[in-house]
């Protein structure tokens, strides 16, 4: 790459850099917008499992006077860029680095050799740093406390997933949260250096892959106490992290699930942890409001609803079960029975059907309303073969389902006049 070209990675120098100003060194239209090259920038690209950073780039009338540097090529004409008499904001949607260059991909082009002012999104930075931090220590002390490698790591909007090729319980999980939370509020400072290689050689860091040439190491030291090594976590990583631990706020790692030859965890640390207490808080208000509980003992009123309606929903089905044995009973030798009925499961409308289709000497077609335009049904009929029967239906009533020879199941999207009118004519 041309040194004019080179653009100067502000958020190694100081990764709270939320404003700059800089040179458009190029700038050409793209699968993805507009991919701008700057003379320097604060915008991270995507890298590390960390996500790309968002943000504006500001334009001001003074910027108008800007020359083009020497040897870039002036890609977007000055008539198709942005309107320079007033002040102008272009959108940064992704910032990638592809074969050397660090491209922002904009909503708008602008002309090379104009000076802009970047504006990153902090909130959203401040929360992938906070993120990734959280996700170095866990990763660390899991490697510390059971040697098991972090073998996959997605930061996605709401939670972080890590895989390790290693079992852990939800006992374990507590232990490890435990300890990274003390970490977290030890606040030790976060150590990033570029080790040479002989140094390197002796240094027991973590790495999915071999390294060559200039290597980044993060880490993240505690006081020794006899239960940490002298540092949680030892990682190279060439993605941006808190100034100090203490920034990351609270790690909760919410699951572990098997996955593959391992475990699957999801965490999340700093504002997103509040977030979650916030809506389980608020959850858990509501419920306790509807069981008349205090908040602290929803688990128990729950536990008693669940066994209340246990012992309701067997009463329930007792009496069902009568109550489809007399209509059984009322149908009798009548031959083929068409049934309606409404806020039926689609149990009940089999027991209803198989009930009345043993004593009526024909078939019988129950159907329930779902309220939405759709019927559930159960079709049967004593030593029959209702085959034919049910794929006529399906077809003319926009139904699916099926069974055996005998007795079918399934639904229908049909009012209840085209049903009635179809069976009218075939039972």
């Amino acid at each position: 790459m041309e040194e004019h070209m080179r653009t100067d990675r502000l958020f190694y120098k100081d990764a709270y850099v939320q404003e700059f100003t800089a040179t458009v060194l190029d700038c050409r239209e793209g699968e993805k917008g507009y991919e701008v090259i700057l003379s320097a920038t604060a915008f991270y690209p995507e890298g590390g499992g960390q996500p790309y950073d968002t943000g504006i780039l500001r334009v001001t009338v003074e910027d108008t006077a800007a020359e083009t540097p020497q040897g870039a090529a002036e890609r977007i004409d000055l008539n198709s860029a942005i309107d320079l008499n007033s002040a102008e904001t272009v959108r940064v949607l992704e910032v990638h680095e592809k074969n050397g260059e660090l491209i922002h991909y904009t909503d708008a082009a602008l002309p090379v050799g104009i000076q802009v002012c970047g504006k990153i999104d902090w909130e959203r930075r401040f929360d992938l740093m906070q993120q990734h931090s959280g996700e170095h220590i866990v990763s660390g002390l899991v490697h510390a406390a059971y040697g098991y490698d972090n073998v996959g790591f997605h930061m996605g909007s709401d939670v972080i997933t890590i895989d390790f090729n290693g079992s852990l319980d939800e006992t374990a999980l507590q232990e490890i949260e435990a300890k990274a939370n003390e970490v977290i509020w030890q606040n030790q400072e976060t150590r990033i250096f570029y080790p040479s290689a002989e140094e390197l050689k002796t240094l027991p860091y973590r790495s999915k892959k071999e390294l060559a040439g200039e290597v980044r190491i993060v880490e993240f030291p505690v006081k020794s106490n006899g239960q940490f090594l002298p540092y949680a976590d030892m990682c190279a990583c060439c993605g941006l992290h808190v100034a100090r631990a203490g920034e990351i706020g609270m790690i909760k790692l919410l699951s572990v699930v098997k996955f593959r030859d391992g475990v699957r965890i999801e965490m999340i640390s700093g504002v997103r942890v509040l977030s979650y207490l916030n809506m389980v808080n608020a959850q858990n208000h509501q419920i306790s409001v509807l069981l008349s509980a205090k908040p602290d003992r929803t688990a128990e009123a729950v536990n008693r609803s669940m066994e209340e309606n246990f012992r309701l929903k067997g009463r329930v089905l007792a009496l069902e079960e009568k109550l489809f044995a007399q209509e059984a009973e009322r149908l009798a030798g009548t031959g083929d029975v068409l049934l309606f009925e409404k806020d039926m499961d689609s149990d009940s409308v089999r027991k209803l059907a198989v009930a009345v289709m043993e004593t009526c000497g024909g078939r019988c077609a129950v159907f329930s309303d779902n309220g939405d335009g759709t019927y559930k049904y159960a079709l049967g009929e004593k030593d029959g073969d209702l085959r034919a029967l049910v794929k006529e239906m399906n077809q003319a009533l926009d139904g699916r389902g099926g069974g055996k020879p005998f007795f079918a199941q399934g639904s229908v999207k049909a009012r209840g006049d085209v049903i009635r009118s179809f069976f009218s004519s075939i039972l």
